[in-house]
C-alpha cells in the first residue's frame, strides 16, 4: 500500500484553516493585580520584547501603589501562544509591602503608661452592696496586630470601654442594687504567633512576651478600676485560639487550658494576692486541666464562657446542648452563654436560656474587609443579671 492510498484512506473533513487574526492588545494581552493586606499579587502578559519588570511597576502605579514601597518575594514567568500564533510572555510577582520594623513598632512605655493613669475611688459598704451583678464582657483584643489601628488603637479603646463601663455602675444603681460585678475575658487576648501556622507573623508588630505583658496591664487595669466599686468582684478568663502556648505543624500538641489567655489573669491573681486588704473580695477563675469553659454564679444565674471556636457559626445552642448533655458538665445548668471569636455583636435566646456573642476590640480584620468588605465594630458588652435573667445589654463603643 502506498503512502499516498493510505494517507487517502485515512483522511478526515478537517475544515481549512481560518486565517490569523491581529494581536488586540487590549484583548490578548492581560494586567492582573490582586492585593490583601502588605501582600500584592501583579500578572502581566504580552510580546516576548515585553519588559515584566516595568510593566509590573506601571500596574502597581496605575492602582495608586508606589512601586518603591513594595519588595518582590517572588517571581514566575512562562511563554504562551497568541490567537495568531506568536508567541508572548506571561509574568507574575509576589510583592510584600516595605516595612521598617523598628520604624513601625510601638512604643510599649507610652502604651503601658496608658494603664497607669487612673486613681481610683473609695465607696462606703453600704454603696458597694446589692442583688444584682453587672457582666463586663470583652475579648478578641489581639495585642500585636497590626490590622487597623493596630495595637495603640486597640490598647486606648479598650482602657477607655473599660472606663466607660465603670462609669455606667452608678447609672445602673439607680435601677438595680448590684453588690457584684463580673468580669469576663472571653480570649484572644493576644495575637500570638499560632494563627494560621504562623503566617501571622510579618503582621504583628509586638514580640509574644510584649503582647502578654500588655494584656496582664490592661487586666489589671480592670480589676483596680472595679475593685473599689463592689463588695465582690470575680474575674473569668478562657482560652481562645490565637492564645494557644505550642503549635506544631500547625496542631495542638498541649492541654486545652494551656494558653496566655488564661495564664495572663493567673499572674494578675498573684499580683493581688498580695493585697489582701484591699482585694480580698476579688476571685478569679479559669478552666480546669484540659478544659476550655468557665462557669461562675452571679446573683443566681450561672454564667458559661467560651471563646466561640468550639462551634460553627450560627451552631451556638447545638454546641450548647451537646455539653449539656454531660452530667459531668456544668454547662446543663447555664443560664447565660458567653463568647467572643466571631468579632461581632450577636445575641440569641432559646427558652429561658440567653447567648450573648461580644464584639471584638480590635478595629478590623483587614483579611476580612479585603473578603467581605465589612470593618469591624469594636466594643465590649455590659449585662445586668440575677436570677437567671438578663434584663439589661447595651454594648460600650
Amino acid at each position: 500500500m502506498t503512502t499516498s492510498l493510505l494517507t487517502d484512506l485515512l483522511a478526515t473533513p478537517t475544515p481549512p484553516p481560518i486565517p490569523a487574526r491581529q494581536t488586540d492588545p487590549d484583548r490578548d494581552y492581560t494586567r492582573q493585580i490582586e492585593v490583601s493586606g502588605n501582600a500584592a499579587e501583579v500578572t502581566v502578559r504580552g510580546p516576548v520584547e515585553m519588559d515584566p519588570d516595568t510593566s509590573a511597576a506601571d500596574v502597581l502605579r496605575a492602582h495608586q501603589l508606589d512601586p518603591a514601597d513594595w519588595d518582590v518575594k517572588a517571581f514566575r514567568s512562562s511563554e504562551w501562544t497568541l490567537p495568531n500564533g506568536e508567541l508572548g510572555v506571561s509574568a507574575r510577582f509576589t510583592f510584600a509591602r516595605r516595612q521598617d520594623p523598628e520604624a513601625e513598632r510601638p512604643n510599649l512605655d507610652e502604651l503601658l503608661a496608658l494603664v497607669d493613669r487612673y486613681d481610683p475611688p473609695r465607696l462606703s459598704t453600704a454603696q458597694r452592696q446589692g442583688d444584682h451583678t453587672l457582666i463586663v464582657a470583652l475579648g478578641d483584643m489581639q495585642f500585636g496586630k497590626a490590622d487597623g489601628d493596630g495595637v495603640a488603637g486597640t490598647l486606648q479603646r479598650t482602657i477607655a470601654c473599660i472606663d466607660k463601663a465603670a462609669a455606667l455602675l452608678p447609672e445602673y444603681r439607680k435601677r438595680f442594687a448590684i453588690g457584684h460585678v463580673h468580669l469576663a475575658w472571653l480570649g484572644d487576648h493576644i495575637e500570638g504567633y499560632q494563627s494560621q501556622g504562623g503566617a501571622n507573623a510579618w503582621r504583628t508588630s509586638l514580640t509574644l512576651t510584649e503582647q502578654i505583658r500588655l494584656t496582664r496591664r490592661v487586666m489589671a487595669h480592670a480589676v483596680l478600676r472595679l475593685a473599689p466599686l463592689v463588695e465582690r468582684l470575680t474575674v473569668a478568663a478562657v482560652p481562645g485560639n490565637h492564645g494557644e502556648a505550642v503549635r506544631f505543624n500547625g496542631k495542638g500538641v498541649t492541654r486545652y487550658d494551656d494558653s496566655h489567655d488564661t495564664d495572663a489573669l493567673i499572674a494578675v491573681q498573684e499580683a493581688v494576692s498580695l493585697a489582701p486588704k484591699e482585694f480580698g473580695h476579688v476571685e478569679f477563675f479559669v478552666p480546669d486541666t484540659d478544659e476550655l469553659t468557665v462557669v461562675v454564679e452571679c446573683s443566681g444565674s450561672v454564667i458559661a464562657h467560651a471563646h466561640g471556636h468550639q462551634w460553627r457559626s450560627g451552631k451556638h445552642f447545638e454546641w450548647w446542648k451537646g455539653q449539656s448533655f454531660n452530667k459531668a458538665s456544668a454547662m446543663h445548668q447555664a443560664d447565660v452563654l458567653l463568647a467572643g471569636h466571631l468579632h461581632h455583636e450577636f445575641v440569641d435566646t432559646d427558652g429561658p436560656r440567653t447567648f450573648i456573642q461580644v464584639p471584638a476590640m480590635e478595629s478590623e480584620s483587614t483579611w476580612w474587609r479585603h473578603r467581605t468588605g465589612t470593618r469591624g465594630a469594636p466594643g465590649l458588652m455590659v449585662m445586668i443579671t440575677k436570677d437567671g435573667e438578663v434584663p439589661v445589654k447595651e454594648v460600650v463603643r
